[in-house]
């Protein structure tokens, strides 16, 4: 699905917002707005956060196509605080002429993927309202732990752990809704991970690779669970794809890392690797109907480069 600037934007500066909130490493909010009225013809958008706050330096470097299609006229307003305030906090708003539910479904996804990271110190806050309308109104708060407490002391990789594992258990990988006829409990799952290291980095600093796979049967005979990924020979299932705590696209090296697999080695025929409108699918031949497999991967900097908001 290609995006607009205003929602590539959009969705940046939620990406950024949420980094600031986990580098805080204090129980933090990050709250996006949606308003649109016939008063203020364009709909205003507002992201805002109460992590370590913000610089300049972090938007000089946005490149954004601003053509009359985009319907965003180009324009940031940032409110910030001084690290030495309490509370600290950052604000940026901008203006879009584009559809406020298309936008709207599209930051709901966002951060639902987000949470399957689990940052444990982060609330999502995500309000739309069409002040126009009556009863338009929508709110919803994402906690990371809502569904699986874990430990402040848990790694990342354990949160990415049980963040896919929720994901695994929604009705037809939805984001949504949990499907107990297909996944009784966890322990029907069976799930293997792994970390990769490396300091080869323009930035120095070492670069960390985790990665999940979670193996699951359903159970076909009673559920009401519809999923389709392809015909009865050919199961192919979304590869979730994270850079620096944020979703993201995968990249051209862990598509070629998970094509070198030798997937035979444990018993599976590996088929491919399909790009459909954005989205990275995995080909599996011959795998039974009632199987699934699901792989998420997330790369980051273990050292998160700062900079002085004084």
């Amino acid at each position: 699905m290609e995006f607009s600037s205003a929602q590539k934007l959009c969705l940046h500066l939620i990406s950024s917002a949420n980094q600031r909130c986990r580098l805080s490493e204090q129980i933090c909010r990050l709250a996006v707005i949606l308003i649109r009225s016939s008063s203020h013809p364009s709909l205003r958008i507002s992201i805002s956060d109460t992590g370590i706050g913000s610089c300049l330096e972090e938007f000089q470097d946005l490149r954004f196509s601003t053509d009359v299609a985009d319907n965003w006229d180009g324009i940031l307003s940032l409110k910030t605080t001084s690290k030495c305030d309490v509370p600290i906090g950052s604000e940026v708003c901008l203006s879009s002429f584009g559809s406020l539910d298309l936008l709207l479904a599209d930051i709901h996804t966002f951060i639902q993927k987000m949470i399957i990271l689990k940052t444990p110190n982060v609330a999502i806050q995500l309000v739309a309202e069409d002040c126009d309308v009556p009863e338009s109104r929508y709110e919803k708060v994402f906690l990371a732990n809502e569904c699986n407490q874990l430990p402040i002391s848990a790694s990342n990789l354990e949160l990415l752990k049980s963040g896919i594992e929720v994901y695994v258990l929604k009705h037809g990988n939805n984001l949504s809704n949990t499907c107990n006829s297909c996944f009784p409990s966890r322990e029907q799952l069976k799930v293997g991970s792994g970390v990769a290291c490396s300091t080869k980095n323009r930035l120095n600093t070492e670069l960390v690779m985790e990665a999940v796979i979670v193996i699951s049967n359903i159970s076909v005979q009673g559920t009401t669970c519809f999923r389709q990924y392809g015909n009865k020979t050919e199961v192919r299932p979304q590869v979730l794809y994270f850079k620096d705590f944020s979703p993201g696209t995968i990249s051209q090296s862990s598509m070629k890392a998970l094509q070198r697999i030798d997937w035979k080695t444990y018993g599976f025929n590996f088929g491919g690797i399909v790009q459909q409108d954005g989205i990275t699918l995995l080909e599996w031949e011959n795998l039974p109907t009632d199987s699934q497999i699901d792989i998420v991967l997330h790369e980051y900097h273990k050292q998160y480069p700062t900079r002085d908001r004084s």
